[in-house]
């Protein structure tokens, strides 16, 4: 087999074989394959795309690259969640110890945040203790033993995957729904799971822009759940502002905190319970969704969601002291509120714009190597179509350097736009793929 051979077929669109693909990723991660022919291939597939069956190929070659987790031990459906990515995204956070605290059982390798979205493992080393890098043995026994784990990506999971995103990031090739799909489900594979549930982001503060797209991606991944058979379901949220009012690490964690002690701000209630629900079906514990949705809010109220977050931090090392009592986690130096300089109506709060303000003050990473301020971040006060009066507080912004503070103060005044006219409310939940 030829690897020029492969290129021209993908150049003048054909189709290419299940061992054509795996020849190609094989080669690839052993350095067999060089870089400039690797983003030739990218580049062709990017320019006239893939069938179907060429996307599932992919992924599986791709999940096949390196370990494979096995679960089995477990003995029991294991569903895993993914998000494509937003700002303010605590998701994981408030929904993986409700669905635990219901029988669902929760083995999740998750990642460090990069550019201005943020990472489920960085909000959950915001924990003082809090031990996010475990043995693959240990990780196993916490889910055995209390339900639930939450981890940072300790194997070699999908490792050609690592490296084609690298080199598509490299040649302006990110933006290919096969190659993101095939991204996305090669480490849900490999990360063990039998049945998939996907928060597909969509908006500012998303990769997909508009409904449109997002919903071709949506299926693409539903379709190669399918021939990879793992069922699959997507929910498509709206990224346009930021999830909830919070964003950064250790706020953030407070305000999941909050959520499971009935605190719930709407847009993150609704988009946790409808990811649940499905989550909960797809294990086999309730077919019906209503009901699901249900049993998770009884969770909540009767404590046994926020229970069960304890349990999880205590099992890998941190103190849930900080928990019980949130006035603990370390603090900002600086504090400062951000004032409307009119009244009116919110219209917009881009969110992809307030996630790169938090990462400008140290909420993020702009590269991998980047150490990460876990108390700075902002808090906001109001959310799209709010009204408001002049004078009156719209966002916290919380900051270790008075010089970031005030360019971050700047930049915030002119995200958030006021506008004398009120506008209608957009849903949170744009559809639900099956």
């Amino acid at each position: 087999m030829n690897i020029l051979r492969i290129i021209e077929k993908k150049r003048d669109r054909q189709e290419l074989t299940k061992e054509e693909i795996e020849f190609f990723i094989k080669g690839y991660v052993k350095e067999e394959i060089a870089d400039y022919q690797a983003a030739a291939l990218v580049m062709a597939i990017y320019l006239n795309g893939m069938t179907k069956e060429e996307t599932t190929n992919l992924t599986m070659a791709m999940a096949n690259s390196g370990e494979i987790l096995d679960l089995s031990r477990l003995g029991e459906i294991i569903v895993d969640k993914h998000s494509t990515g937003g700002v303010g995204d605590k998701v994981s956070i408030c929904l993986l110890p409700l669905v635990a605290s219901l029988g669902v059982p929760v083995a999740k390798m998750s990642g460090r945040g990069l550019g201005f979205t943020g990472g489920t493992v960085d909000k959950l080393k915001s924990i003082p203790g809090y031990k996010t890098e475990v043995d693959i043995n240990t990780f196993i026994e916490n889910v055995e033993n209390i339900g639930i784990s939450i981890i940072s990506q300790t194997m070699n999971l999908a490792p050609a995957d690592k490296k084609l995103y690298a080199l598509r990031d490299s040649i302006s090739c990110v933006g290919s729904i096969p190659l993101i799909a095939s991204s996305i489900m090669s480490k849900k594979i490999a990360s063990g799971a039998d049945k998939i549930v996907l928060d597909v982001t969509v908006g500012h503060g998303a990769f997909m822009k508009n409904i449109q797209y997002a919903k071709i991606l949506a299926n693409e991944m539903i379709e190669i759940g399918k021939l990879a058979n793992r069922e699959t379901v997507a929910i498509l949220t709206n990224m346009n502002e930021p999830l909830g009012y919070a964003v950064g690490n250790n706020l953030e964690v407070i305000e999941a905190v909050k959520f499971l002690r009935g605190e719930m701000p709407e847009d993150l209630k609704e988009v946790v319970i409808e990811l649940g629900a499905y989550m909960i079906k797809l294990a086999g514990l309730g077919n019906n969704v209503e009901e699901n949705k249900t049993k998770m809010l009884e969770n909540i109220a009767n404590g046994k969601a926020f229970e069960k977050l304890l349990q999880m931090v205590e099992h890998q090392g941190g103190d849930s002291a900080y928990l019980k009592d949130l006035d603990k986690l370390p603090k900002a130096k600086y504090v400062e509120p951000l004032v409307a300089s009119k009244d009116g109506f919110i219209y917009e709060i881009n969110a992809e714009d307030v996630g790169k303000i938090a990462c400008e003050m140290g909420a993020g990473r702009i590269k991998k190597e980047d150490d990460i301020d876990y108390t700075v971040g902002i808090k906001l006060c109001k959310k799209v179509c709010d009204k408001v009066l002049k004078g009156e507080t719209l966002a916290y912004i919380y900051a270790n350097d008075i010089e970031k503070l005030q360019n971050a103060k700047i930049s915030l005044q002119n995200i958030i736009k006021i506008d004398k006219n009120e506008i209608k409310k957009e849903e949170t939940i744009f559809g639900i793929c099956e």
